[in-house]
């Protein structure tokens, strides 16, 4: 088995598409092909790294969905840093539904990931009130990102 897993699951013309592990060098897309979805979800909640090759097999492979809906999940911080960076790793039809923001605390070192949902953190304007995420001491969090580059993805 590799580095990285693929679970596909069709109803008719829908496609969820969960991917886990290492997308590189390695990735092989080919069996995966979305032509003749019409929607097309990708959970990518477990996705740890990602690399140049790998961002380029990325592209191609989800250039096969064609004119499909897109819509990706649970992004982590390597994949929005794709998204913002990237032309086309998110395709021109494609949204994202949900993405995971990075906490960290001074006080006490915590580190931790919140997701936020479109709706409710986030929505086609931008971002809402960010929540207040506290670590287990219960000493207020801030996030570990420069908003204005990683929320970037949200105006487009």
């Amino acid at each position: 088995m590799g580095k990285y897993e693929f679970k596909v699951d069709k109803s008719a013309s829908d496609f969820k598409v969960s991917i886990s592990g290492t997308i590189d060098e390695d990735v092989d897309f080919s069996p995966y092909q979305l032509a003749g979805a019409t929607s097309v979800e990708v959970h990518l909640g477990a996705v740890k790294s990602i690399n140049s090759c790998g961002i380029r097999e990325w592209i191609k492979w989800i250039g096969t969905a064609g004119s499909a809906k897109v819509e990706y999940f649970e992004c982590p911080k390597i994949i929005v840093d794709q998204i913002n960076m990237v032309q086309g790793f998110l395709p021109a039809q494609g949204r994202v539904k949900s993405f995971y923001v990075p906490y960290y605390s001074d006080d006490s070192g915590a580190e931790k990931n919140v997701l936020f949902t479109e709706g409710k953190e986030f929505t086609e304007q931008g971002l809402q009130t960010p929540p207040v995420v506290k670590d287990d001491e219960g000493k207020e969090m801030e996030m570990d990102v420069v908003e204005a580059k990683y929320f970037k993805f949200l105006k487009k």
